[in-house]
């Protein structure tokens, strides 16, 4: 698990395509001491796992369906990433829980200044669309933010300044793809209500609504 705070930025200092596969040699521009083979870095936002390791350098291994799913596939020798080590028991969650497993991949449709924010338009596929809530938190190449406004396929971030300084944020333009993670604790629970949603599938147990949903009656009959 992740937090959706950047630490810093890494470079990737080599690329090995494997066919639809690809290993990731990548070069931390901040302290990353004692990295442990095994274990899990957020490359913008995209969990991964430490094959081999030095002096603030690790590779990694990205699997087709990483790939497949990622906006890893654009990056290039030189290019910088955002990087997250995974969170320690005990830590402080400043961002919000993030898993490092990448929905979708969202465009970014405009930047518009606001003083010294921007607000970042961005458009997803439809079928994510009920992640996203106002005030909710989303992760965005591994960076925790809070949405603005948000419809059926679109979402709005204002980026502050330390923000933008820290991330790779700085360059997205319209029509740069980043991967976009929804909150993780809204997936569970939407996937524990989707049997007593209306066109839900009762599972194998439990008492299940009449197919108009969750209603009233609903729960006054089980003791609400």
């Amino acid at each position: 698990m992740f937090t959706g705070l950047v630490m810093g930025f890494g470079r990737i200092a080599a690329i090995t395509r494997l066919g639809r596969e690809t290993r990731l040699s990548v070069a931390a521009l901040f302290p990353l001491p004692d990295i442990a083979i095994g274990e899990s870095i957020a490359v913008n936002g995209a969990c991964l796992t430490v094959e081999s390791a030095g002096k603030d350098v690790f590779s990694a291994y990205a699997s087709a369906e990483t790939m497949g799913r990622t906006s890893l596939g654009s990056l290039k020798t030189g290019s910088l990433a955002n990087l997250e080590r995974a969170l320690r028991l005990g830590d402080r969650l400043g961002g919000h829980l993030v898993s490092g497993h990448v929905d979708c991949l969202a465009e970014v449709e405009s930047v518009t200044p606001a003083g010294q924010s921007r607000i970042y338009r961005l458009r997803f596929p439809a079928e994510h669309g009920e992640m996203v809530v106002p005030k909710g938190s989303v992760a965005l190449d591994g960076i925790s933010l809070t949405i603005n406004d948000c419809g059926p396929d679109f979402l709005t971030v204002n980026i502050i300044p330390e923000t933008q300084k820290a991330t790779t944020i700085s360059g997205w333009r319209p029509g740069t793809a980043v991967n976009m993670e929804t909150d993780v604790i809204g997936k569970y629970v939407r996937r524990m209500l989707g049997p007593f949603l209306p066109g839900g599938t009762p599972g194998d147990a439990g008492d299940r609504p009449a197919p108009g949903g969750l209603t009233e009656a609903f729960f006054r009959g089980h003791g609400f």
